[in-house]
């Protein structure tokens, strides 16, 4: 009889893996355990019940392929890469909950998000638990991207913290409610003691990260939040406030799809990160990396 508590070489012998694998999974998430002092524990009764539902979701017909359509968030270095690349996806830009929303939803192959959790301070990993409860889902490292205020030349109005965006006079272009780039920013204002209403924003949000440092350029905002990158290709003062990880989504055999292996194929090399390097703002180290495995 076994014990209600497995070590990891008994629940290794129980699930027919070898204690490498059963390791990495559980390292990774993938299937109930705890570690305590160092140990490896698996609940059995936990274990079983997992290893039912694997079981019977093997059972599902699979999902169709979707469309080759990387949706969701802005990036100006990723919109370059989809075109020099060649890969043969279509951008679908919006906001980085409408990305992760067309996954779900089939009409995706992958969704591009830069979502923080204010309770863990996670990118993007606790966000996708929530929109794909039960996929298989991988998030592979984009780039860390520079996030700030993006502000004339000169930063004349002298704004050098978030708080600042609440003095008076201070026009403000935002992003939609379900970009990234706003709940950042919610979060860093709420950690600040501000609130939205304070916030003098201009009427209609920006679509995109371009759109902000757009509404700058032409003076219709004394500020925007968004990436280095464009307040750069502009010519237009940056104030770094936070440093992103930006991802790319996907069910983890979506990863093997020609057109995504086109396109981190063509991240991996040397006219990418000049152009990252460019562009500024990027820290391109990870880029390709396995972010979270779920």
């Amino acid at each position: 009889m076994l014990p209600d508590v497995l070590t990891l070489r008994e629940a290794a012998a129980f699930l027919r893996l070898s204690e490498r694998s059963l390791y990495e999974m559980a390292r990774q998430r993938r299937l109930p355990a705890a570690q305590l002092g160092g140990k490896w524990l698996f609940p059995r009764r936990l274990l079983e019940a997992w290893l039912a539902a694997e079981a019977a979701a093997g059972t599902t017909a699979p999902r169709p392929d979707p469309p080759p359509i990387l949706a969701g968030s802005h990036d100006p270095l990723l919109d370059w890469a989809v075109r020099q690349s060649g890969c043969g996806l279509a951008l679908r830009s919006g906001g980085s909950l409408d990305g992760l929303a067309a996954l779900a939803a089939g009409e995706a192959m992958a969704a591009a998000t830069h979502l923080l959790d204010p309770d863990t301070g996670a990118f993007n990993e606790p966000a996708v638990r929530q929109a794909l409860p039960g996929w298989g889902v991988v998030g592979i490292t984009w780039a860390w991207r520079e996030q700030g205020l993006i502000v004339p030349p000169g930063n004349p109005a002298g704004l050098g913290e978030v708080a600042a965006l609440a003095r008076p006079g201070i026009r403000v272009a935002g992003r939609q409610a379900r970009a990234g780039s706003h709940v950042l920013l919610t979060h860093l204002l709420t950690e600040a003691g501000i609130r939205l209403e304070q916030i003098g924003f201009l009427p209609a949000p920006a679509m995109s990260e371009d759109e902000v440092a757009a509404a700058v350029a032409e003076g219709r905002a004394e500020a925007g939040f968004g990436i280095r990158a464009e307040a750069g290709s502009r010519g237009l003062g940056f104030v770094p406030l936070i440093a992103e990880r930006f991802d790319l989504v996907m069910p983890r055999r979506q990863y093997f799809a020609p057109a995504m292996q086109a396109l981190l194929g063509f991240a991996r090399g040397a006219e990418f990160a000049a152009r990252g390097a460019r562009l500024g703002g990027y820290a391109l180290g990870k880029t390709g990396r396995v972010a979270f495995n779920l």
